[in-house]
């Protein structure tokens, strides 16, 4: 009956494993401001490829930019999460 009774080590590993109810609510936190970050981004977008889908071919290509990958580009160009 050598194993019956608990290393030290785990008893204060059990008793450390459960972060603080502060950190989850500051977690929660910052997730929902990753999501609305995330929200204006593809409402800026939207925006934007409501614009450029307007104009014609030739404009678009003096823009540098072509119809086939338009939703691509206007996404990649609003989006901030690249950065962080």
């Amino acid at each position: 009956m050598l194993f019956a009774q608990p290393f030290p080590t785990e008893a204060a590993a059990s008793a450390e494993s459960a972060p603080p109810v502060s950190d989850w609510i500051k977690s929660i936190g910052q997730r929902m401001s990753v999501w609305a970050s995330t929200c204006a981004d593809y409402y800026s977008a939207a925006a934007l490829y409501d614009e450029l889908r307007g104009l014609s071919d030739a404009e678009l290509q003096r823009r540098g930019l072509s119809r086939g990958l338009l939703a691509r580009d206007v996404c990649q160009a609003c989006d901030r999460s690249a950065g962080r």
